[in-house]
């Protein structure tokens, strides 16, 4: 048996496992604050450890996505599964949808993964293998018994989803609630017929919407700035 087995196969140490805690912790609250752009240098500051002790628990940003993530698509393809229990295919396909952004509009970390990034190709891809098919079954259903409009096809949710998190997550300090309220206008043009439009949540001002126009923006950059550093590490090496 060679020495590198027999080091991974080795316990690790209670400090190790102490600091192996405190990074993902740290990066459970650094993730969903700032999202996949979030540097390791920021997750060790905020564990309190040095950057080379994160780099030796997890050699790369995607090692410690799969890590922390894993559970929460874990949980997202279950409540698609559990929607599809509902008696009412539309009222499933609904909760679903509230549900599942939910978690996203209070977790950029957790959307990045779900919806769109340049990190954690494997995980992403995990995802989409997990939740597709059971969102596929839970738009056939609601086609099916004729609540969902027949030319909306699974591809679509996805875009829909990028749209509502987006606000979400530029919203989530100032009204964390504001996102429902578009989630409803897209419900009420997705399904076939209704007695009447439903009831709006919340009313956006002209202050709020400046203001998430604002966040949106330097959330731009930051994550434009994220790149470049990741194409410099790159051309570097």
């Amino acid at each position: 048996m060679t020495t590198d087995v027999v080091s991974s196969m080795r316990p690790l140490r209670a400090d190790a496992v102490r600091n192996r805690e405190k990074i993902l912790a740290a990066a459970a609250t650094v993730f969903a604050n700032r999202g996949l752009d979030a540097t390791l240098d920021e997750i060790a500051l905020e564990a309190g450890v040095g950057v080379g002790t994160v780099y030796r628990r997890f050699p790369d940003k995607d090692v410690l996505v799969a890590a922390l993530f894993e559970n929460s698509i874990d949980e997202i393809a279950t409540l698609a599964l559990s929607a599809y229990e509902s008696e009412n295919s539309w009222e499933g396909l609904v909760w679903f949808m509230r549900e599942a952004l939910s978690r996203q509009c209070s977790n950029k970390g957790l959307r990045d993964v779900v919806i769109s990034t340049t990190y954690a190709e494997q995980s992403k891809d995990s995802a989409k293998s997990r939740i597709s098919p059971a969102l596929q079954k839970l738009i056939e259903r609601a086609q099916h018994d004729g609540y969902l409009r027949t030319d909306v096809v699974e591809a679509d949710f996805p875009i829909m989803e990028m749209m509502i998190s987006s606000l979400g997550c530029v919203t989530s300090q100032l009204a964390p609630d504001l996102w429902r309220r578009y989630l409803t206008i897209m419900l009420d043009g997705l399904v076939v017929s209704r007695d009447a439009p439903t009831q709006l949540e919340g009313f956006p001002n002209g202050d709020l919407v400046a203001e998430a126009l604002r966040a949106s923006s330097r959330h731009a950059r930051r994550s434009e700035g994220s790149k470049e550093l990741l194409r410099d590490d790159c051309q570097g090496s």
